[in-house]
C-alpha cells in the first residue's frame, strides 16, 4: 500500500481553531486542517509553515506537536503530523480551499471532518478545551 506523510496545522485563535474544506479531489467537500506533504529534505515544521503560506497565504508559528495520525484510507496509509499553530501575518486567504471556518469547541463536529482528522479534533475537545 502506498504511504504519504503529511503535516496540518491547528490554527488557534482567540479560543477557535481553524477548518478548511477541501476544494478538489477525491475528498472534495469533506473538512480538514490544513496543510500538505513534506518535500524531500524538509523537516515537518518547514514543511506546514510552507504549505500554509502557499494555501493560505499566511505566516504561521509552528508552536507543538499535538498528535500524528496513522490512519489508513482504501488507497494509501496516510501518516499526518499535526500542529499547534499561530498566525504571525496575513489574512488566512484560501487559494485551495472552497471554505473554511472558525470552530469554537461547542461548533466542532458540525462540520463534516475527513476520517483521519476526526482522531486529531477528538484530541482537541478532550485536551485543549479553549485551544489556548
Amino acid at each position: 500500500m502506498k504511504s504519504i506523510e503529511v503535516v496540518a496545522a491547528i490554527i488557534k485563535k482567540n479560543g477557535r481553531i481553524f477548518a478548511t474544506q477541501r476544494g478538489y479531489g477525491e475528498f472534495k467537500g469533506g473538512w480538514e486542517f490544513p496543510g500538505g506533504k513534506i518535500e524531500s529534505g524538509e523537516s515537518a515544521e518547514d514543511a506546514l509553515v510552507r504549505e500554509i503560506k502557499e494555501e493560505l497565504e499566511t505566516e504561521v508559528k509552528v508552536e507543538e506537536l499535538v498528535h500524528t495520525v496513522e490512519y489508513d484510507y482504501p488507497q494509501f496509509h496516510l501518516t499526518m503530523h499535526c500542529y499547534l499553530c499561530t498566525i504571525v501575518e496575513g489574512e488566512l486567504t484560501l487559494t485551495e480551499h472552497e471554505a473554511s471556518r472558525w470552530l469554537a469547541k461547542a461548533e466542532i463536529n458540525s462540520v463534516d471532518w475527513l476520517p483521519a482528522d476526526i482522531e486529531v479534533v477528538n484530541i482537541l475537545k478532550n485536551q485543549y478545551l479553549n485551544y489556548e
